[in-house]
């Protein structure tokens, strides 16, 4: 697909649908049976990933669960993935953590902030789901994506170690801070042998319910066996001497209530410090959507419309927002869970909103004794598992440029900000790959006796001194416009050459400064009673030239487009050099096929031309 093309479709507008109606049509019972086991198991899963996610943002735990109820329904009417689930994230977790601990004066509740954050995320993925913005994610470099996937693991691992370790340290205060506060805490004796214990046994647990049972819930099972006996232990000795979930906000069976948003007056002053950050959460979660959706579409065979997963996650945002909960994104974890699960269509994340609800009815005090050290141990070993060694192996080794984008996005994200990251990485990613791209392949070519072409390595072997043949191949944009006009004049610098014939048939996306290029170098020959002759233009380059006005400029004699058969393009440029110069030169010139024109032969026949 060419850019104008891309152009086109990225800016048709889509219009907001519901497929899950459509599914309605064809839905049978056995559909009902297989989303309702799904919702059952995605809600075991969901609870205790969203108690954890409070931990990370420093919210009361039924906030992210009720971010998991309203935002996980709405999404799903948008969805076109039967697989795709909303909710509360690792990243979108830390990126919202660290902005409420980086913007404590703008005079709203960290809830109230995460909410307002929420819409302005949601109205983002909205506009770009309008806008057809779903395929620009794949021009974003894996590096960038697996550099700062590596990022969110490492600061997950190090914000929770002062909660397994049992000591007191500010929330969002960054990698090199949390660290500090550990080695201090070790070395003062500041920790609790309580909180790391209980972190070890929840790791046990969890690493026996997967060895033995592989396919049951060993978060919700493990953490569930702490918190009954957390409980017990409570009845036994009321002065606990470990912190529980119910001390960070006890969690309770209630119906989500809307909220009114902050002011329009605080919502002008706020939104010029927030606008950045929720750009940069947005463009996350179109990369975990993109990258979630697509994977389980192509087990699954379902056709998807990526613009719909956007608008999907808009929604969701802008609702999670208006009724005063924190953003969230797609989730893998649970994405993976509804497909293994089979689930028929897009009511299994809707019914395991309703069943998160009617299980916290029963079940809330085992969550509100959960202790934080366990949880804490449980997102470390979130965070480990998204540190993804066979995709660094590849990011770090398959080119330098790789390597660079990888390191310098996950250095910006553990030493900066993690929304920063997102932008730093793509920069990065674009400039190498236009530094690549910049680089167009001029040769010279001459022709051996057999008539074969081959690279001329010393100008002395030129068998006619005034005609040089010019191969270029590659992208002539902006970025390499002055590469190849000094590459030209390095070339013009043999006065004896009389006519330069640039074969172009390789060459493409020219622009307007290589066309001023262009335009130089053949008044630079024009003034030294040079001719300049440029063959095998395709249909893109002579548009280009004759829309810029260098085909009248050069004339329109000395150009020659692209035949059908490539040799012909040449044949007259050498006819027409033939009118030019007096004498006769024996010129060799070979061709290859159509198909295969720039890789010569040893038994292509040769042509031969008399000048």
């Amino acid at each position: 697909m060419s850019f104008a093309n891309f152009a086109r479709l990225a800016w048709r507008p889509q219009f907001p649908r519901f497929p899950f109606l459509g599914e309605l049509r064809h839905y049978t019972r056995n559909d009902f049976h297989r989303d309702l086991i799904a919702a059952i198991t995605l809600t075991l899963v969901s609870i205790p990933q969203a108690v954890g996610f409070a931990l990370i943002l420093g919210l009361p735990p039924m906030s992210v669960i009720t971010s998991v109820i309203v935002g996980g329904f709405v999404s799903a009417w948008f969805f076109s993935s039967h697989h795709h689930v909303f909710g509360p994230t690792t990243s979108v977790s830390l990126v919202t953590a660290t902005t409420i601990a980086a913007n404590p004066d703008l005079g709203l509740h960290p809830l109230q902030l995460a909410a307002y954050l929420a819409v302005v995320i949601g109205i983002v993925q909205f506009i770009a789901g309008l806008c057809n913005f779903g395929e620009v994610t794949k021009f974003i470099s894996r590096s960038v994506v697996v550099g700062y996937t590596t990022a969110i693991g490492v600061l997950l691992m190090a914000s929770q170690l002062h909660n397994w370790a049992g000591f007191a340290s500010p929330p969002g205060q960054g990698f090199l801070a949390d660290l500090q506060d550990t080695v201090y805490a070790t070395i003062s004796g500041g920790i609790s042998w309580w909180g790391i214990g209980i972190g070890c046994a929840t790791l046990l647990i969890f690493h026996l319910v997967q060895r033995y049972r592989p396919h049951w819930p060993e978060a919700l099972i493990g953490l569930a066996l702490l918190g009954i006996a957390a409980r017990v232990f409570a009845w036994v000795h009321p002065e606990v001497p470990f912190l529980l979930v119910k001390d960070e906000g006890a969690l309770s069976a209630a119906l989500p209530v809307l909220t009114h948003l902050p002011s329009f007056a605080v919502q002008r002053a706020i939104l010029p410090r927030l606008i950045n950050t929720a750009i940069a959460i947005a463009i996350i979660g179109m990369l975990e959507a993109t990258a979630i959706t697509k994977s389980l579409a192509a087990k699954s065979g379902q056709h998807l419309d990526p613009n719909q997963e956007l608008m999907g996650m808009g929604a969701g945002n802008i609702a999670v927002g208006l009724f005063g909960v924190p953003p969230g994104s797609s989730s893998f974890t649970r994405s993976a869970v509804n497909y293994q699960c089979n689930a028929a269509s897009q009511l299994a994340s809707m019914l395991s909103s309703a069943v998160v609800l009617v299980i916290l009815l029963f079940f809330t005090p085992i969550f509100n004794y959960i202790p934080l050290a366990a949880l804490a141990a449980h997102l470390v070993r979130v965070g480990y598992k998204l540190i993804q060694r066979p995709q660094i192996r590849i990011a770090t080794r398959a080119t330098g440029s790789d390597a660079v984008v990888f390191f310098v996005t996950l250095g910006t994200a553990l030493f900066l900000r993690l929304d920063t990251a997102i932008y730093v990485g793509i920069g990065v990613a674009l400039a190498l790959f236009l530094q690549k791209s910049s680089m167009p392949h001029l040769a010279e070519y001459t022709f051996n006796a057999g008539g074969h072409l081959t690279e001329l390595r010393n100008p002395a072997d030129r068998l006619n001194p005034q005609i040089t043949i010019i191969h270029v191949e590659g992208a002539l944009y902006f970025g390499a416009a002055d590469l190849f006009q000094n590459q030209m004049r390095h070339l013009a610098g043999d006065e004896n050459i009389r006519i330069f014939i640039l074969r172009m048939r390789s060459a493409r996306h020219l622009d307007a400064s290589t066309v001023m290029a262009l335009d130089a170098f053949h008044d630079y020959l024009h003034k030294t009673g040079r001719h300049l002759f440029i063959s095998g233009c395709n249909r893109d380059v002579v548009r280009v030239l004759r829309n810029s006005g260098l085909l009248a400029h050069i004339g329109e004699e000395n150009i020659f487009p692209v035949e059908e058969n490539p040799t012909v393009s040449t044949r007259r440029a050498l006819q027409r050099a033939r009118t030019l110069l007096a004498g006769k030169a024996d010129i060799r010139l070979f061709y290859d096929q159509p198909q295969q024109e720039n890789t010569p032969t040893a038994d292509a026949p040769a042509i031969s031309y008399e000048i």
